[in-house]
């Protein structure tokens, strides 16, 4: 019997083509990013996380390209520049050096103050409540699939079946299977080795097909599973293959 918890994990793998960790990361991302600018915008203690983390850069560029609701990321911006104006400000000041004079001369532990702020500042705008609420759900999902793997023999052979599982998702794999048994994790990782060394080999082979077709000789031969090798190539490489592809879609049109 299904349990609600596998349902998310088979619906993603059940789709053909791709890294299904990447499907169940975009929905998982798309249901937060409409959470923290719909209903839960109003309520004090999501108010109070978004007014001290804001989002991360990423999250920040994804909200303003995707958001409907301009209003509600104008408050939470509002709000988070108010609250980091009033840490910060007091901050900066006091890390102003003190000019050296021929009476007070140098202090070298300005460089050590300017450092330390710096580090301040990137630790905090690199805080994001939709990255943390991600990285539990992927812990999650992954412990899902480790257990599936081995207790789920139609699950095994969507597994086993899968387009490939990108590298960045891979180490997340790895890490998980490192808490199995002996037995359940030699299994385990056999079946991802096998899926991504052919993965390896197919794109090899496809972008210097790819490579090659750039040569006036190979012009009026057909492309074959070549021509979006270098998209696929990114979403394995680095699991986000779609900026890329938006690009292309924006230059064809």
């Amino acid at each position: 019997m299904e349990k609600i918890y596998m349902i998310p994990v088979n619906d993603a793998y059940n789709e053909l083509g791709g890294c299904p960790i990447c499907r169940l990361r975009d929905k998982a991302e798309n249901n937060y990013l409409e959470y923290y600018l719909g209903p839960s915008l109003m309520e004090p203690d999501t108010r109070k996380i978004t007014n001290k983390t804001g989002f991360c850069p990423v999250h920040m560029g994804k909200l303003n390209k995707a958001v409907t609701n301009r209003l509600g990321l104008g408050l939470v911006v509002h709000t988070h520049l108010k609250d980091f104006n009033e840490d910060l400000n007091p901050k900066l000041k006091a890390a102003i050096p003190a000019k050296a004079g021929l009476i007070k001369g140098r202090t070298p532990e300005f460089k050590q103050k300017l450092n330390s702020l710096a580090d301040y500042i990137e630790k905090r705008i690199g805080l994001c409540p939709i990255c943390e609420n991600l990285d539990d759900a992927m812990g999650h999902y992954v412990e899902v699939i480790c257990w599936m793997f081995s207790h789920d023999k139609d699950f095994k052979e969507k597994f086993l079946n899968s387009e490939f599982h990108c590298l960045p998702h891979t180490a997340l794999l790895l890490r998980q299977a490192a808490k199995l048994s002996q037995n359940e994790a030699s299994d385990f990782v056999e079946a991802l080795y096998n899926n991504n060394t052919d993965t390896f080999d197919n794109l090899i082979s496809d972008v210097e097909y790819f490579t090659l077709k750039f040569d006036y000789r190979n012009t009026d031969k057909p492309w074959g599973t070549s021509k979006n090798s270098i998209q696929r190539s990114m979403r394995f490489l680095s699991s986000d293959g779609r900026d890329f592809d938006e690009q292309q879609s924006k230059k064809q049109s």
